[in-house]
């Protein structure tokens, strides 16, 4: 990694090697984007430091020793902590934590990854940020742009730390997932393209339960945009339609839809995806398409519109859009066997991202769900779950809450508290042309470390079957 460091072109940093130099830089949080940070932070000279509460991953502690980062885990020492000049809160970590409250007394500079990153870069930044379709849409724009020829980086949410990026490589252009988590600390953090795919109620436990919070969050990727810049929107989208005006973002506005034509922005007609920009049209059927279902024509269409504002050529669009695939835990058929389909939704952490994955379902479903429920309110699924679903696993430690939402719509409803009952279950009661769907539509983590992890262990189960 050292090598990496020293081999790499940085020569982007050169402005700013004075930056760090008498400065301490305090990070909260061991995981990507804090020693991505760390590494960003020693090539500018600051005197950094590292806090993590809980354990730090081996990984990770291999790393941050291998470039001499000073660090401690599991507990915060205040008086290493609260003498910051400027502190990187990781994503996970809520302002109402402690040692976070201490910091905002003592009015210390809070940022987040993305935003220290991106003083020291003079590529640009497409931020890509929604409820539902964040990751698919952030891999396929980055996968168009690739395609396209362009000198681009994937990162954020997905893919490596953007901060360990920045400092060790060198890019003209960086595509970003960008959570609510890591909008929250923003200075003037400038993308010159944002994408909002869609706001649904979501993490509101993070958010005192106040939606507006939520939302402000979400609109904050906008909020020091200006009229050179870009925000690419659904314009089906209830709520970021009611809060366009609020927010008022001054980029230049380009929506995307299926129910509305635009001069400027796409939009679906005859089953087919138009885009229109600087008095040119991109067309292509919802046929051609990689990744099947409505959801995934939205997100098309946002990723199509961001390589339309690039020069991408037609025929790359057509190509990337037309050979991208499913990204694992996201709609992911995993095998058939006795012709009864598996698939592995385990990303739909929530209501919404779940009602996408029943949609799109053309087969009975035995649908896998449950988890740590944010405050769900699953009346929204209940036309699909009456229409489409033969049977009802849940999956977690308490699923009281799915029981009040299905157990009169659903003639069979059981419950499990691991992967393997879960999908033995699902097995023994489908049939050939049956579809056993995980769309858990709540948090992992009562169960499994993460989403990724509940992902696994389903396909692990399936592959045994």
């Amino acid at each position: 990694m050292k090598e990496g460091i020293e081999q790499n072109d940085s020569s982007h940093l050169l402005p700013y090697l004075e930056a760090g130099k008498g400065k301490r830089l305090v990070i909260l949080g061991a995981g990507e984007s804090g020693v991505g940070t760390a590494v960003l932070g020693l090539k500018l000279g600051y005197d950094v430091f590292v806090s993590d509460g809980g354990k730090v991953k081996d990984l990770y502690i291999s790393l941050l020793n291998q470039f001499g980062v000073k660090f401690e885990a599991e507990g915060h020492t205040e008086e290493l902590i609260l003498n910051a000049d400027l502190v990187m809160k990781s994503p996970g970590i809520p302002h109402k934590a402690p040692i976070v409250k201490k910091l905002i007394e003592k009015k210390v500079q809070i940022v987040s990854e993305i935003e220290l990153a991106s003083w020291y870069t003079p590529a640009k930044i497409v931020a890509i940020t929604g409820s539902n379709g964040k990751t698919t849409t952030t891999a396929l724009t980055y996968h168009i742009l690739k395609n396209g020829g362009l000198n681009v980086a994937l990162g954020g949410n997905i893919g490596k730390s953007f901060a360990m990026q920045v400092a060790t490589e060198s890019y003209d252009y960086y595509v970003l997932e960008v959570s609510s988590f890591q909008l929250d600390d923003l200075d003037h953090f400038r993308p010159h393209i944002s994408v909002l795919t869609n706001i649904t109620p979501d993490h509101l436990d993070r958010y005192n339960y106040e939606l507006q919070n939520y939302v402000t969050a979400k609109f904050n990727v906008t909020k020091y945009q200006t009229a050179e810049d870009y925000f690419i929107y659904c314009a089906d989208d209830e709520l970021t339609l009611k809060n366009l005006e609020l927010y008022n973002p001054k980029a230049q506005h380009l929506p995307f839809s299926y129910e509305k034509e635009f001069a400027e922005g796409a939009y679906v007609k005859d089953e087919t995806i138009f885009i229109n920009y600087k008095n040119a049209q991109f067309k292509m059927e919802t046929e051609g398409l990689g990744i099947k279902g409505r959801h995934n024509v939205y997100n098309s269409m946002a990723a199509g519109i961001v390589a339309n504002v690039y020069g991408i050529r037609k025929e790359e669009i057509r190509q990337s859009l037309s050979d991208f695939k499913s990204l694992e835990h996201r709609l992911e058929s995993v095998a058939k066997v006795r012709n009864i389909e598996f698939i592995n939704d385990s990303k739909a952490t929530n209501v919404n991202s779940t009602w996408y994955a029943l949609e799109s379902m053309n087969k009975p479903v035995i649908w896998i769900a449950g988890g740590i429920d944010k405050g769900n309110d699953y009346s929204v699924l209940l036309p699909l779950v009456k229409k489409k679903v033969k049977a009802l696993i849940c999956l977690g430690v308490d699923n009281t809450p799915l029981h009040a939402a299905f157990g009169k719509s659903v003639d069979v409803v059981i419950n499990c508290n691991n992967m393997h009952d879960a999908v033995k279950m699902a097995y023994q009661m489908g049939n050939p042309q049956d579809v056993v769907l995980l769309s858990p539509a709540c948090a992992s983590f009562d169960l499994f470390q993460n989403f990724e992890d509940r992902g696994r262990k389903f396909k692990d189960e399936v592959i045994k079957l």
